[in-house]
């Protein structure tokens, strides 16, 4: 039996799995979960799961969840430190990350150190911190799986299969609410625009990023730590269906593609089942009545944001660091409506050209580059 960490319990990717995990009581335990602010929903999970321990963001919630349940023995945490303790729970061996952003890093990075297995979710920590996370994956001999619809694609289409075999990964992109819409027109989308996507179901911040497509470029620097490629060998396409979720294509000519209906709890179950395949609940996909599957190239004048993180890619070092802090400064500025929809990337764009590049040697130089971008683009002035 698996003994599970859910990083972000109470987010779509957390939600999800714990639906996993209620289908198949008998493969998985809850023995943590950390949430932010969804207070009540933490409290059903509780109820429902019966955690050992529970982590939060406020202390002052942690101290009346602690009243609360002060019966069933449930230790309450806090913060990022809660958050550590959990992903180092010595009782856990597999830890699923799903903390949107940055704040996801610190507790993953110590699952990876205290030798956990982790199911990614939070691609913002492998591209940001994709060199140290994969050397220290390396050194404690644990796997870093992939929970994104998109890298667990290509996973799947590489088993069997040799890496010095592919020639390139192609990734997917649905194009998000605006593929159609014209360049002069985007700098008018409202924040309700940007948050109805055509598709999939996510949080406020991830939708943002697909109507910009930086989730997409984030993907890409995310796929080329997975699957150690470089940027040059990954392309994406966009999609609109978003049935084929991402392909791989090999030296000889064939290209494997994973397809499924838009549900998480597709790679979600991949991730946790791995290497096996578990029922999740997700309906079979119908190609006749579906009938035609289209693919285009994404513009990457009227989408900048893709074009930087193929750039922040071929730099490196601390420069996805950088592109990364910059987007969640920018889209945040954007959801509280400061900002328009066009001056996210070029918030990015401005904050990475007064960025001055070092070279990774730990956790400590990926924290500090992301405090910099983050003042620096909270900062940046936007045109009238």
């Amino acid at each position: 039996m698996k003994k599970i960490v859910i990083l972000g319990s109470t987010g779509s990717i957390g939600t999800q799995a714990l639906d996993i995990v209620a289908r198949h009581p008998d493969r998985f335990e809850v023995v943590g979960l950390a949430a932010g602010k969804k207070i009540e929903l933490l409290e059903e999970q509780i109820v429902k799961f019966r955690p050992k321990r529970v982590s939060v963001s406020d202390p002052a919630d942690a101290k009346r969840l602690r009243e609360k349940f002060s019966k069933n023995g449930t230790e309450f945490l806090a913060g990022d430190v809660g958050n550590c303790e959990l992903a180092g729970d010595p009782e856990c061996n597999f830890v699923i990350s799903a903390i949107v952003g940055a704040a996801g890093l610190k507790s993953t990075m110590t699952a990876l150190e205290c030798g956990k297995t982790v199911a990614l979710a939070n691609k913002e920590s492998l591209v940001i911190a994709g060199e140290v996370m994969t050397r220290t994956a390396r050194e404690k001999g644990v796997e870093i799986i992939p929970i994104d619809s998109e890298h667990s694609a290509i996973f799947q289409a590489l088993q069997g299969n040799r890496l010095q075999d592919v020639k390139r990964l192609i990734v997917t992109a649905s194009g998000g609410p605006f593929f159609q819409r014209s360049k002069d027109s985007l700098p008018s989308v409202t924040v309700e625009e940007a948050l109805k996507h055509p598709n999939w179901s996510m949080g406020p911040k991830i939708t943002v990023d697909s109507a910009t497509l930086m989730n997409k470029g984030l993907e890409l620097i995310e796929a080329s730590w997975f699957f150690g490629m470089g940027a040059e060998k990954i392309a994406v396409h966009i999609h609109p269906q978003s049935i084929v979720h991402s392909l791989v294509e090999y030296i000889d000519g064939s290209v494997m593609a994973q397809l499924g209906v838009p549900d998480m709890r597709c790679a979600i179950s991949y991730a946790m089942a791995h290497p096996e395949r578990i029922e999740s609940g997700v309906k079979s996909l119908d190609l006749v009545q579906l009938g035609t599957l289209t693919f285009f190239s994404p513009d990457m004048e009227k989408f900048p944001a893709l074009r930087l993180a193929y750039e922040a890619s071929k730099i490196g070092r601390t420069m996805p660091a950088v592109l990364n802090a910059a987007n969640e400064v920018a889209v945040a500025r954007f959801l509280n409506r400061e900002i328009r929809f066009t001056d996210i990337p070029a918030i990015v764009e401005r904050t990475m050209q007064s960025h001055r590049v070092v070279s990774l040697t730990g956790l400590e130089d990926v924290l500090e580059a992301d405090a910099w971008a983050r003042r620096e683009a909270s900062q940046k002035q936007v045109a009238a």
